[in-house]
C-alpha cells in the first residue's frame, strides 16, 4: 500500500508565496519521478512541475521563474516552492508519484488527495 500525503495549500494574496509538500510512504522500492499537477474548475488536470529521479525538472511554462520543485530522496518527499503567485494559479493541486512496489514490477502512478491553493485579495 502506497499513501501520498500533501500539505501546504491555502489562501494566499497575489504575489505571495506557498510552499506545498508531498510525502510518500508505504511499500516502495524505488521511485522514477515526483511532482504536482493541479486542476482548476472547468479545466482539465494539468502538471505544473515534476522532478525525476536523476534531478531533471519540467515545469509549465505558466510557472517558470516562480515556480520550483525539489525532492528529498532519503524522505521520499517533493516539495513545491511557489512564488509570485497570480490569480490564476487558484486551483487544486495534486502530488504525483512513478513508481514501484518492487524490484521487476511495472512503474505505476500514485496520487495524493489534493490540496486547495487559493490565490485572491
Amino acid at each position: 500500500q502506497v499513501q501520498l500525503v500533501e500539505s501546504g495549500g491555502g489562501l494566499v494574496q497575489p504575489g505571495g508565496s506557498l510552499r506545498l509538500s508531498c510525502a510518500a510512504s508505504g511499500s516502495i522500492f524505488s521511485i522514477k519521478s515526483m511532482g504536482f499537477y493541479r486542476q482548476a474548475p472547468g479545466n482539465q488536470r494539468e502538471l505544473v512541475a515534476v522532478i525525476f529521479s536523476g534531478g531533471t525538472t519540467i515545469y509549465l511554462d505558466s510557472v517558470k521563474g516562480r515556480f520550483t520543485v525539489s525532492r528529498d530522496n532519503a524522505k521520499n518527499t517533493v516539495y513545491l516552492q511557489m512564488n509570485s503567485l497570480k490569480p490564476e494559479d487558484t486551483a487544486v493541486y495534486y502530488c504525483n508519484a512513478d513508481l514501484q512496489v518492487a524490484r521487476g514490477v511495472d512503474p505505476y502512478d500514485y496520487w495524493g488527495q489534493g490540496t486547495q491553493v487559493t490565490v485572491s485579495t
